[in-house]
């Protein structure tokens, strides 16, 4: 089984998180936080190992040497670089927690960044300083219940106007916009060639691009909205004849870019 793992608050918790810092055999003091999920919740004990991550590509395998004092001792550690071509989850805000979810699995599957979107059709509202804490708790507990080293980077919540830059900032640098729309006629099979192509050209050049998917809320995307982010150089498909809800949708094309990067082997 592999060892839970637990992120660390680099703005508060007082551990090296630097590479440069470590050395193996090097004992530290697990956070207060770490401390009550791995020994009170978890129940992990002496000589049980678990793994640390500042969320930023550090990855701290440990073991556990003094419970009552929260000591562990560092066996090995290293960085993991991000991957070359990025996926990117556009997401609509949605009722009754669909987007939490959404981002919730798409963290799972290795999305790398997400970015909330008040579409026209949003009945949920973005509340800054109460919605984006809400949503960064979900990926950080996504990302240490999935052992990822590599937190999804969490934008800024976005208009319609501002999907339609990025969509024009895609074209420009050679990433690739796919909308997923239910009375779109382009299929996911006719994207496939264009996905390979990117990711090729990738890891020719070394360049990082990213590929965003865009999901709609529960009353879809307006034709308003899909008429100007195709006019913005975004592909519009569909993923198959059954309609996905808006917490579903973008998980499963991100599942299908996953395998298609070579993520899942």
């Amino acid at each position: 089984m592999t060892d839970a793992l637990f992120l660390l608050d680099t703005d508060h918790d007082d551990v090296p998180v630097n590479s440069d810092e470590l050395n193996a055999g090097w004992r530290l003091t697990l956070p207060s936080s770490v401390r009550r999920h791995a020994i009170q919740a978890m129940r992990l004990k002496d000589g049980d190992e678990l793994q640390l991550s500042d969320g930023r590509g550090l990855r701290i395998h440990a073991v556990l040497r003094d419970v009552q004092q929260g000591i562990a001792e560092v066996l090995r550690f290293g960085k993991e670089p991000q991957p070359v071509t990025r996926l990117a989850l556009v997401q609509a805000l949605a009722k009754t927690g669909h987007d939490e979810q959404a981002i919730d699995m798409a963290t799972q599957i290795g999305v790398d960044q997400v970015i909330p979107w008040q579409a026209d059709r949003s009945i949920a509202k973005w509340k800054a300083g109460r919605t984006d804490k809400k949503w960064r708790q979900v990926l950080e507990s996504a990302t240490e219940q999935s052992r990822r080293s590599w937190t999804p980077q969490l934008d800024d919540c976005v208009t319609s106007k501002q999907v339609v830059a990025i969509c024009k900032r895609a074209c420009v640098h050679g990433d690739m916009v796919i909308v997923l729309h239910q009375d779109a006629t382009k299929t996911w099979e006719q994207l496939e060639t264009g996905i390979a192509k990117l990711s090729d050209t990738c890891l020719k050049d070394g360049r990082p691009r990213t590929i965003y998917v865009l999901v709609g809320p529960e009353g879809g995307i307006s034709d308003a909205e899909v008429e100007a982010f195709t006019k913005a150089g975004a592909e519009v498909c569909v993923l198959g004849s059954n309609i996905l809800r808006a917490s579903t949708a973008g998980p499963v094309a991100l599942s299908l870019l996953a395998r298609a990067l070579g993520r899942f082997v």
